[in-house]
């Protein structure tokens, strides 16, 4: 998977948030977008994955040496967020049967195997509106994590997980690294520290007039 920004804009009214952005992420390559609170990692994360329509500029997508169109890209692609929810009603396993009606699991991985690595094993039949934020959080990244998808995109990944499920978080994105492409929205070294590339957000703030 290779995703080219080209002068990449987005604004909300009169307000820009980021400009002139141009830059190439390629497959096998893990990247952080840091930037202070609000400085627009979320915004800029969201528009590379097409909830959010860019106010100018390019964003163009390839994988295995083929273009794909922009309203194709959702399929290669796995999201997880604070601000994305998950459907509560449902219970443990009833949420990953119907997750995977959409995005597969990598390597053919079975349902409870899932469970077995998020170590959620006593909660498969409890529903998601009962889980803690932390086991909430989890199951969001284990959903991202083992989806079976080419681009894996994580905003603030680690918010509501104590110590145990950061080094959860560290171990399983470390193990599913290989031949896919990372992109980490983050101010928090932890999170982003596997990240062999960096982009600043800051740097493509417009100058304000004088």
């Amino acid at each position: 998977m290779q995703i080219d920004l080209s002068n990449l804009g987005k604004r909300y009214n009169y307000e820009w948030i980021f400009r002139n952005l141009t830059f190439t992420f390629e497959s096998g390559t893990s990247y952080a977008i840091l930037g202070h609170n609000g400085s627009g990692k979320s915004t800029l994360l969201t528009t590379i994955s097409g909830h959010n329509l860019h106010s100018e500029g390019q964003i163009t997508y390839n994988a295995g040496g083929k273009s794909i169109s922009p309203e194709e890209a959702y399929r290669h692609l796995s999201l997880t967020a604070p601000y994305l929810e998950l459907v509560e009603e449902f219970t443990l396993l009833e949420l990953i049967a119907f997750h995977t009606r959409f995005k597969p699991l990598r390597h053919r991985l079975s349902h409870p195997a899932l469970i077995d690595r998020m170590g959620l094993q006593k909660s498969r039949n409890k529903f998601v509106k009962d889980f803690s934020s932390g086991m909430k959080q989890r199951l969001k990244l284990g959903l991202a994590i083992y989806s079976d998808a080419d681009l894996l995109l994580l905003d603030e990944p680690t918010t509501n997980l104590d110590q145990e499920g950061v080094a959860w978080y560290q171990e399983h994105v470390a193990q599913n690294q290989q031949g896919r492409l990372i992109i980490v929205g983050s101010n928090i070294q932890h999170e982003y520290s596997f990240c062999q590339q960096r982009l600043h957000i800051t740097d493509y703030h417009p100058v304000p007039r004088k």
